[in-house]
């Protein structure tokens, strides 16, 4: 006898209540594993079967077996083991459609037996009814990512995974009903699946964001303290923009080293406190991201010589950003090579500039041009021919002990202008014995009268107290501009630049008469004369004919006077 609870309304009303439980453990589920092993539990706690397995498309297409219920030994057996996509295409394709489920009859599955779909096989006595369940009957229940139509038992989206059920309860086919719940539960099985996916793969996304940000506050705090406690000036700069160059942020060794805080030095751009003969250099650094050598200004009003290196850091998305800044304090670096370079370029006795410096300045103001040339036919040589650059020898224009050749070729003064001859100002010399106004380079040639007779008496030391005097009375006799040089033993040359005949004798008579006066060494009054020759430099010369010409009329000078007056005693 039929009792309530087997009618078929109390059958419906139980397994609703069931597919709700279930469902809602489906979508509480706290990790895809969890939500995978609930949707196999589901079907055989809430729909009435004995085993039930859920597939899952792979990233590869494949299908692994993800989780299953109802038989411990099928567990064991199967679970993470994979099938082809390509054979689960074929049994989904070969199956009679109940919906949006497939099932394969005993009498047509038999072909599937040797795929390499993974499946567990139940032992039982064949059917004796149409509608009785045979142990080889296979059902199947498609699962797709949810679509925008939303509604349950509809197929509008991508192969999510399959869910395979064996051995319902009652031993028979499900029925209408029984398919269009298996059939609903696939699809909020495929919607609990899709969501515990996203869940997770926000779980991973947030840890890996925060591992960045750990990294990247890790590696903020490593470029701070790199930055803050670094032994030599960093800074960062802007780049681009109107406030190009201006400095956001300093570490104390550069404050150090500038003599200025941290909050002055962020109302300055590099611009601001660069050397201005190093301003060309600083613009280029920047533009380039290159390194190089420039003076920056103290707080005292001195400046200091850094090594100066910049880092383009640039954005991935806007481009470049700022600029990183490495100042190296180089001063003393500086100080010895310029030491160096006096070294070799000056006279150790008197400190004056050197034969080498005196023929490298020298050259500086010559070109090949011929003094005879037409002017037009000048204005056409000048780019052929080729002039000395004293830069080349590495001789600066002014040299450490205020002596200089003061022709506009040291930094900052337009050095640029004699790289083409169209800007070169060509040195011309006075024509005839007469003074006919041309103003010109003398070179004035002096040899000391009576010096080796000093060296004779009194020894060497006497000779170089006089030696040393001399040049010192020379170097007070000259305009800045000048250039008083040892050309070796008693030889000294005078450059002077715009002067006529009459000016270079009467500047020559002036020298003469500051060297005849007495000298005092060691207590004794000591008195050399002096002989100058007065050449005359213009473009054609090379350095050493113009010095051969004025030595030569030096001796001319000094063959035409009496000996008794060559000396001044």
């Amino acid at each position: 006898m039929e009792t309530d609870t087997d009618s078929e309304p109390y059958v419906r009303l139980r397994t609703l209540r069931q597919l709700h439980q279930v469902m809602a453990d489906m979508n509480t589920a706290r990790s895809l594993a969890d939500t995978l092993q609930t949707v196999a539990d589901g079907i055989v706690n809430g729909l009435g079967y004995e085993l039930s397995c859920v597939n899952l498309v792979r990233p590869d297409g494949d299908l692994v077996v993800a989780a299953l219920a109802g038989n411990s030994a099928a567990e064991a057996l199967i679970t993470g083991r994979v099938g082809s996509r390509e054979s689960w295409e074929r049994r989904l394709a070969m199956a009679e459609a109940w919906g949006d489920l497939r099932f394969i009859s005993h009498t047509e599955g038999w072909v599937l037996d040797d795929d390499d779909v993974p499946q567990w096989f139940t032992d039982g006595p064949a059917p004796r009814f149409e509608d009785e369940w045979h142990p080889a009957d296979r059902l199947f229940a498609p699962m797709y990512t949810p679509g925008a139509s939303g509604t349950s038992g509809t197929s509008c989206g991508e192969l999510l995974g399959v869910i395979s059920v064996d051995r319902p309860r009652n031993g028979r086919r499900p029925g209408a009903w029984g398919r269009e719940a298996l059939q609903m539960y696939a699809f909020q099985a495929a919607i609990a699946i899709s969501n515990a996916r996203l869940r997770a793969n926000m779980q991973r996304a947030l840890v890996r964001l925060e591992r960045e940000q750990q990294a990247l506050r890790a590696s903020e705090e490593s470029f701070r303290q790199a930055f803050e406690y670094a032994p030599s000036g960093m800074a960062i700069a802007e780049m681009g923009g109107d406030e190009h160059g201006r400095i956001l942020r300093t570490n104390d060794a550069l404050c150090r080293l500038l003599g200025r805080p941290a909050s002055a030095m962020r109302r300055y751009s590099f611009a601001d406190l660069v050397h201005p003969e190093d301003i060309g250099t600083l613009l280029r650094t920047s533009a380039e991201g290159g390194r190089a050598e420039l003076r920056l200004g103290r707080r005292d009003g001195t400046y200091v010589w850094v090594s100066l290196r910049n880092s383009v850091v640039a954005d991935a998305a806007d481009g470049p950003r700022f600029l990183l800044t490495h100042v190296e304090d180089i001063e003393e670096r500086k100080r010895r090579e310029l030491q160096l370079a006096h070294r070799a370029s000056h006279d150790s006795l008197t400190g004056l500039p050197n034969s080498a410096e005196l023929r490298s300045r020298l050259s500086a103001r010559l070109c090949r041009r011929p003094q005879s040339l037409p002017a037009g036919a000048a204005d056409s040589m000048d780019a052929a021919f080729e002039r000395h650059d004293p830069f080349a020898e590495g001789h600066p224009a002014f040299d450490v002990s205020g002596q200089g050749f003061a022709f506009g070729t040291g930094p900052g003064s337009g050095s640029g202008a004699y790289d083409a001859f169209d800007h070169h100002v060509h040195v011309v010399a006075p024509e005839g014995e007469h003074d006919d106004g041309t103003k010109g380079l003398a070179v004035l040639f002096c040899d000391l009268d009576g010096f080796k007779s000093i060296n004779d008496r009194f020894g060497h030391n006497a000779g170089d107290a006089v030696l040393i005097e001399v040049a010192r009375r020379l170097g007070g006799a000259v305009r800045d501009g000048d250039t008083v040089a040892r050309l070796g033993g008693d030889e000294f040359v005078v450059l002077a630049d715009g002067l006529g005949r009459a000016d270079a004798q009467d500047l020559a008579v002036r020298l003469r008469n500051e060297i005849i006066q007495p000298i005092r060494v060691d207590g004794r009054a000591m008195r050399v004369g002096a002989s100058f020759g007065i050449g005359w430099a213009h473009c054609g010369m090379t350095a050493d004919e113009v010095l051969k010409s004025a030595d030569e009329r030096m001796y001319i000078e000094k063959r035409s006077r009496p000996r008794q007056h060559r000396r001044a005693g």
